[in-house]
């Protein structure tokens, strides 16, 4: 892109570095190795998200928090996180909710946990009344 000074010689414009704010969206650059697989560049993109697992339909729940929702999901699923989700076996994604910064889905998370099992439950049946493993359906 080039911008026209008034003269007779063109200057090209700057524009790599000016990366605009995406209200709490944050992005990754993961870089493959090009002098041996040829793999260009993956950009990851970070949104921040409230998320509830379950063991089971109207079994136990798990409440989390996540900037990559689909890796950590992941990471519960395959027994990667230590603790209560691989102990109980919580495993199915059956809620999660966007948020636009990483501060609003902690104080959501935190008030999520306050709530009692049935507000929970309703939550969960509102959008998913099968309770159906939403992790496939993640991008």
């Amino acid at each position: 892109m080039t911008e026209n000074t008034g003269g007779n010689e063109a200057k090209h414009a700057d524009y790599t570095s000016v990366i605009p704010a995406h209200a709490g969206i944050h992005w990754t650059i993961r870089y493959g190795n090009l002098h041996t697989s040829g793999s260009p560049a993956i950009i990851y993109m970070r949104i921040p998200c409230v998320y509830l697992l379950a063991s089971k339909r109207g079994g136990t729940l798990y409440i989390g928090v996540t900037s990559d929702l689909k890796q950590r999901v992941w990471l519960h699923k395959n027994d990667m996180v230590e603790g209560f989700t691989k102990r109980y076996r919580v495993h199915d994604l059956v809620w999660y909710e966007v948020h636009e910064t990483m501060e609003d889905a902690i104080i959501r998370e935190k008030a999520l946990k306050k709530w009692h099992r049935a507000w929970k439950i309703h939550l969960i049946e509102k959008t998913n009344p099968t309770w159906k493993d939403l992790f496939n359906d993640i991008n």
